[in-house]
């Protein structure tokens, strides 16, 4: 029988402005570890994503993230405390917790993608 196992699954988010977006990503707390050929790829802890120099307006407005934390307070706290929405002129929602028994909080970067920053309760 063929090994099928997976190994990574990576999703591809849209940046309006590629410079802007990487900053932003490296401003939340993200790695960028490597940029060329029109992506950069963020990581932070075991979760990574790649950022590409793309942007389709409908297509950033319907791209959501889940980032699963251990201290969704935590996150929300330092998030507020180094001023991301101020100096992105981006939203930061209020941490709330959820009926599917997670707290979250929602983030929404430059391009209009919308983050949800969990943890289980």
């Amino acid at each position: 029988m063929p090994n099928l196992n997976s190994v990574e699954l990576k999703a591809f988010i849209p940046s309006r402005d590629f410079a802007l977006s990487q900053a932003f990503y490296q401003d939340v707390g993200f790695e960028r570890k490597f940029v060329g050929d029109g992506i950069a790829y963020f990581a932070h802890g075991d979760c990574s994503f790649l950022l590409q120099d793309y942007y389709h307006p409908e297509f950033a407005a319907n791209c959501m993230m889940h980032l699963l934390v251990e201290d969704a307070a935590a996150w929300h706290a330092e998030l507020r405390r180094r001023g991301i929405a101020e100096t992105y002129q981006i939203e930061i929602g209020n941490l709330k917790q959820q009926p599917w028994r997670m707290q979250d909080f929602t983030l929404t970067d430059p391009s209009g993608v919308l983050w949800r920053i969990a943890q289980n309760l």
